[in-house]
């Protein structure tokens, strides 16, 4: 089915059920792998294809997709040069797996590699759930998201993304032309079920998924 291809990361493909829903491109945070947001992906979107790549920078040993200076600030030109692999990369699973453009589901790390890829990559994805996503970069690139769906959750408690900081992405977003929900829930960094209710809805709305 792959053709033979070898692939730029490590990852995990489960074919959909459904051809209407859409494909879910699952990015873990700190210290995840492939395997760790394949339950929530076939819990959001029970048909969707899912394409869950490993971060291949390590931190400690963990698993991330760009590198970081420290808590909360991002070396930026890895964050570059990591979205452009990432971008790469659904470009060669599509081909591969016969996908349409997915939606990236990603958490912490994961949502921040998501959202620098649609501001810098914004052909790759269809939309974006961004759990917990922090600006990725310091200057917002000119983007062209016209009408395409975001939602951000963040968290009223999350001790690691202050409120402000997801405001501006979400306004970065929006100046970009995407059509962006953001949600508050009294949560933590961790998901809640309000995380998880909120995004299976918004997905089903957005993409039939």
């Amino acid at each position: 089915m792959t053709n033979g291809v070898t692939f730029d990361f490590v990852h995990r493909f489960e074919p959909g059920t459904d051809g209407s829903a859409p494909p879910l491109l699952l990015l873990h945070g700190t210290g995840g792998d492939e395997t760790d947001l394949l339950p929530l992906g076939r819990t959001l979107s029970p048909g969707s294809a899912l394409l869950s790549p490993r971060g291949p920078v390590l931190e400690n040993g963990m698993p991330r997709f760009f590198r970081r200076l420290a808590e909360g600030v991002f070396d930026e030109a890895d964050v570059r040069r990591r979205a452009g692999d990432l971008a790469a990369f659904v470009a060669q699973a599509r081909a591969a797996y016969g996908l349409t453009a997915p939606v990236a589901v990603g958490f912490s790390n994961g949502a921040n590699i998501a959202a620098a890829t649609l501001l810098l990559h914004p052909e790759v994805l269809a939309g974006a759930v961004l759990l917990r996503a922090m600006v990725p970069l310091a200057e917002s690139p000119p983007a062209d998201l016209a009408g395409r769906p975001v939602l951000l959750l963040s968290g009223a408690l999350d001790p690691i993304v202050p409120a402000d900081n997801a405001e501006r992405l979400a306004s970065s977003l929006r100046l970009a032309g995407a059509s962006v929900t953001h949600t508050v829930n009294p949560a933590g960094h961790g998901l809640s079920q309000a995380d998880l209710a909120a995004s299976g809805a918004w997905l089903a709305k957005n993409f039939g998924g």
